[in-house]
């Protein structure tokens, strides 16, 4: 399988886990926890060699990982995970930053 398919097998699984969260499916939507988290950080490490792919990976982990303890939380910890969740969205809000702001002032100069 190359690059490209396993990017699409894990888009598939991401959207198994938030569609097994929003219909309450919590075995499926913990079930798809593993398979996406371990397909996004493969990723992230196959496309290390170059800051775009590696930035962006690295967000896109963070966001699942958070997604995954707050959907987890919402299941089986009356919604107490969020504070938990919050510093990886943070992170790769942060990430997106650093890579865009640069290039936005270098587009305005």
């Amino acid at each position: 399988m190359d690059l490209r398919s396993k990017e699409n097998l894990h888009i598939l699984f991401w959207l198994l886990k938030d569609f097994a969260w929003i219909a309450g499916f919590k075995i499926l939507g913990c079930c798809m926890i593993v398979p996406t988290v371990t397909l996004a950080f493969w990723l992230t490490w196959k496309g290390w060699s170059t800051i775009d792919d590696r930035l962006h990976n690295l967000a896109v982990t963070c966001w699942i990982v958070a997604n995954s303890i707050w959907m987890f939380g919402e299941f089986f910890l009356k919604d107490q995970t969020r504070p938990f969740a919050i510093p990886f969205f943070i992170v790769g809000l942060a990430l997106m930053f650093w890579y865009y702001v640069p290039k936005l002032f270098q587009r305005i100069k």
